[in-house]
């Protein structure tokens, strides 16, 4: 399947604190979330162990929506959280 990452994605991901690989890695590996507005997600945990914003994060959640026009998976938007996740 091919991956379109929008313009605007992008420059959420710049905002939030992810990149391009990190949407690719997401898209190829991510488990599936609930979505919205007939759209689709899918999210994964990274290690981080930075600072952010004055604040130290073990991990980051990035969550990609996306929707998919025949074989192409089409981004919409990313979300990044910081904190911890356990399995």
């Amino acid at each position: 399947m091919n991956i379109q990452i929008e313009p605007h994605t992008l420059q959420r991901a710049e905002e939030r604190g992810t990149n391009i690989a990190e949407i690719q890695v997401v898209l190829e590996q991510g488990t599936e979330i609930p979505a919205r507005r007939n759209r689709k997600a899918k999210a994964k945990v990274f290690t981080f162990k930075k600072e952010r914003l004055g604040k130290y994060y073990e991990e980051k959640r990035v969550e990609v929506i996306y929707i998919e026009e025949n074989s192409t998976i089409i981004t919409v938007t990313v979300y990044v959280f910081y904190g911890e996740w356990k399995d």
